[in-house]
C-alpha cells in the first residue's frame, strides 16, 4: 500500500513558462456535487514539513479522498496525490483520477495530469469536468485546435456551465480569433455574469500577455458589461483597457452597447481623463 511520506524539495518551472501566450489561466473544473467551482489560482505548492497520518487499512475511499482534498487545499500536492492513489485502489472511480489530475497539473506536470485525466474519461465518458480538464492542459500547450474539441465535449455533456464556454473562449482568444472568441465570453456570461470578475480576483492573469491582447480582451469584458447595463464594471474593464493600451478606444462611441453607459457622467469623466497606457 502506497502511504504519505516526506520529500525533498523539488525545483518546479513557474507557471507563466507554460502559459506564455494565454490571456487567461482558463480554469479548472472541480467534481463537486455535478459542478464545476469557482476558478482556482494555481500557486506553487508549499513547503511539506510534516506528513499527513499515515491511513490504516480500515480508511474508506471516501475518508481518504476527503483526507486527499484537504491536502490539496493546503497546497500539500504531493501529500492529496498518496491519497488518491490508495482511494484509486480501493474503489476505483472518475472523480478521484480527476482529482488527481487537477494536483500534478497545480504541481505543474501536465503530462502526469493528462494520464490521469485520460483515466477519469475511460471510467466516466460523461465526465464533463474531465473533458474540460483536459482541454486546458492542450490549451497549456498552446494546442488551441485540440483544446476547443475537448471544451465542445464538456459543454456537449453540461451545456449551462460558465466555465466551459469561458476557456473555449480563452482558446479561440489565444488564435487570436476574437470573434469566437467573443461569442464563447457571451455564453459564459449569460450563464454566470460574475465569470469575469471572479477570474480577476483570483489574480491569475498571465503575466506574459501581450498588452495588445490584454487590451482587446477588456474591451470586449467592458462591452458585455455595459449591454448588461453594470456600469460600474463597465467602466473599470474600459479603464483597463486603457492603461494597457487600446487602440480602438474610440469604439466606444459608436458601438450600440455602449449607447446607456455614454449617458453616465463617470463616463465623460473617464473618457476625459484618457489614463495612460502602462508600460
Amino acid at each position: 500500500m502506497a502511504m504519505a511520506r516526506p520529500r525533498s524539495p523539488r525545483v518546479l518551472l513557474p507557471i507563466c513558462s507554460l502559459v506564455t501566450l494565454l490571456l487567461v489561466f482558463p480554469l479548472m473544473a472541480w467534481a463537486q456535487n455535478g459542478q464545476a467551482s469557482p476558478p482556482v489560482e494555481a500557486t506553487s505548492p508549499a513547503t511539506q514539513l510534516t506528513p499527513p497520518p499515515i491511513p490504516d487499512g480500515s480508511a474508506s475511499a471516501a475518508d481518504l479522498e476527503e483526507q486527499g482534498d484537504q491536502l490539496r487545499a493546503q497546497k500539500r500536492y504531493f501529500d492529496s496525490i498518496d491519497y488518491y492513489n490508495i482511494a484509486l485502489k480501493k474503489q476505483p472511480s472518475a472523480n478521484l483520477w480527476n482529482k488527481e489530475g487537477m494536483s500534478y497539473l497545480l504541481l505543474q506536470r501536465p503530462d502526469k495530469a493528462t494520464k490521469c485525466f485520460d483515466h477519469a474519461i475511460k471510467a466516466d465518458k460523461h465526465a464533463a469536468e474531465s473533458y474540460n480538464n483536459r482541454g486546458y492542459v492542450e490549451q497549456m500547450k498552446r494546442k488551441y485546435d485540440k483544446a476547443i474539441v475537448y471544451y465542445k465535449k464538456a459543454i456537449e455533456l453540461r451545456p449551462n456551465d460558465a466555465v466551459f464556454y469561458y476557456n473555449m473562449g480563452s482558446s479561440y482568444f489565444g488564435e487570436h480569433d476574437y470573434a469566437d472568441a467573443g461569442k464563447q465570453y457571451a455564453l459564459a456570461f449569460s450563464r454566470d455574469p460574475d465569470i469575469f470578475t471572479r477570474v480577476t480576483r483570483t489574480g491569475i492573469m498571465a503575466q506574459a500577455t501581450s498588452p495588445d491582447d490584454r487590451a482587446a480582451f477588456s474591451f470586449m469584458v467592458a462591452r458585455m458589461y455595459a449591454q448588461a447595463g453594470d456600469f460600474d464594471r463597465s467602466l473599470e474593464y474600459l479603464r483597463k483597457a486603457m492603461e494597457n493600451g487600446y487602440k480602438h478606444i474610440n469604439d466606444v462611441y459608436s458601438d450600440h452597447e455602449f449607447a446607456a453607459l455614454r449617458s453616465d457622467k463617470r463616463f465623460e469623466e473617464l473618457m476625459a481623463q484618457r489614463p495612460q497606457a502602462i508600460q
